[in-house]
């Protein structure tokens, strides 16, 4: 997916880029690319590549959820997957971004600088340790490609206010890790309400964007200490 297609691709699902904003992706390619020789960010560094499989595909939750001036949390969003791209496309999103290599953050704190974007917070921290001081402080909470479904929503789902969502994006396993963390979603406070899968390309690039709802407070024991979490995820 080139510029011009991702445009289109865009328009179509009835976002208008504008000149500033398309100036925006072109920096932030530019800004992975150059870091990205330095540390390990991504594996993905075609320029049509991380257009699709970074930019486009994070931004495939708006497709089916309004976003405008909620406060989200992206959980160990590495190079800034989903929650950047985002962010420039809803510029009044309130964006924290929880990641536990410090290094990620030095980009990220770089990168939101030069793409000159506000309300945006990088924190270096575990994201078990940072749920218990910030329990359900955020409307949207994210994740994408960070741990199986039934280790992440212990992460996550403590995160979000009451009548908040928790966003995951998955690949080819979602259904296979949804059906193992069903149980465990409930006994955090969760309720999945819709699952969106579709490909990315002609090449069974399969993708699954899973909403799950805040319907009740999670119990204070939760989360548990990651080598717990690990061990015995809420099955």
């Amino acid at each position: 997916m080139n510029q011009e297609q991702f445009i289109q691709a865009l328009k179509e699902k009835g976002i208008e880029l504008t000149n500033q904003q398309i100036h925006q992706f072109d920096m932030y390619y530019q800004t992975l690319v150059e870091w990205n020789e330095k540390m390990n960010l991504t594996a993905i560094t075609n320029k049509e590549d991380v257009y699709l499989k970074h930019f486009y595909d994070s931004l495939t939750i708006s497709f089916d959820y309004d976003l405008n001036d909620q406060a989200l949390c992206d959980i160990g969003a590495g190079a800034g997957f989903p929650s950047i791209p985002l962010k420039i496309v809803y510029p009044n999103l309130k964006i924290t971004i929880v990641d536990s290599l410090t290094k990620r953050i030095t980009f990220l704190k770089h990168l939101t600088h030069v793409l000159e974007l506000n309300n945006v917070e990088a924190i270096s921290a575990r994201a078990e340790e940072y749920a218990i001081e910030h329990r359900e402080s955020f409307d949207i909470v994210t994740a994408r490609a960070v741990a199986r479904l039934n280790i992440l929503d212990e992460l996550c789902l403590p995160l979000v206010k009451l009548n908040g969502d928790f966003i995951t994006l998955k690949g080819l396993k979602a259904k296979e890790e949804l059906n193992e963390a069903k149980q465990g979603i409930e006994k955090l406070g969760g309720k999945v309400t819709k699952e969106v899968d579709f490909t990315l390309t002609d090449e069974n690039d399969y993708r699954s964007n899973i909403f799950i709802h805040k319907v009740k407070a999670t119990p204070k024991i939760y989360p548990r200490p990651f080598g717990k979490i690990k061990k015995k995820p809420l099955n």
